[in-house]
């Protein structure tokens, strides 16, 4: 079968990560928090578990004198979620009746 099945993508919330970076260059905290819809503590986890495989890049700044986190997918990243996606697809195609 074409792909490979990826545990780090298991979780809705990770996947969705990787969704949202796979079509935007870069996206900082406070948007995937909007757009995910969960607490600082649980998107912070997914996102340090993303960082920890080298899936997305994290980049930290200061906007004055607040702290600004972006994240990106990687390389590594983008071709383990892209094997995963090919994964899922060919899965669904051998069990299509």
């Amino acid at each position: 079968m074409k792909g490979n099945y990826d545990k780090a993508f298991e979780n809705v919330v990770r996947l969705r990560v990787m969704s949202i970076l796979m079509v935007n260059d870069e996206v900082d905290f406070n948007t995937f928090k909007e757009l995910l819809e969960v607490t600082d503590g649980n998107l912070a986890s997914h996102l340090r578990n993303l960082e920890n495989q080298e899936y997305i890049q994290v980049e930290k700044t200061f906007v004055g004198r607040k702290p600004h986190t972006k994240y990106s997918a990687s390389k590594a990243g983008k071709e383990a979620f892209q094997a995963h996606l090919d994964f899922l697809e060919n899965l669904i195609k051998e069990n299509k009746s």
